[in-house]
């Protein structure tokens, strides 16, 4: 049984800067796909972002390219999000997720593992 931690949101102003991280205990991390995911009230879960065990793949929504960056040390168990020049549309609660493959998946319903969310709130 894996469990995520995410943490390093916040509010900041549209055009700062956060890095949301995931720390995974259990399992060995290695052997996971990572994607993290957002929700504003009232909407669904949207993919953000994936990245294969490994890292050498990865994946970024169209809304959030070129802004945002997913990473991942399997030597720390944790993986990243970078995410650069916000708006105000960026305003969500994020979840880290965890599947057992190596390969990226953009469907939330293929993870396996969720982390409890962390609230970023971007203001105009």
């Amino acid at each position: 049984q894996m469990q995520l931690v995410g943490a390093g949101g916040g509010l900041v102003q549209a055009g700062d800067s956060l890095r949301l991280s995931c720390a995974a205990s259990g399992p060995i991390f290695a052997g996971y796909a990572m994607g993290w995911f957002r929700q504003a009230p009232g909407q669904e879960r949207d993919f953000v972002a994936a990245i294969s065990d490994t890292g050498r793949y990865t994946l970024v929504a169209d809304s959030v390219k070129g802004r945002f960056t997913i990473s991942r040390d399997n030597t720390k168990n944790t993986a990243y999000l970078q995410m650069n020049s916000l708006k105000p549309e960026d305003t969500a609660v994020y979840y880290c997720a965890a599947r057992s493959y190596a390969n990226i998946n953009i469907d939330s319903r293929m993870y396996d593992y969720w982390g409890q969310g962390t609230q970023v709130t971007v203001s105009s």
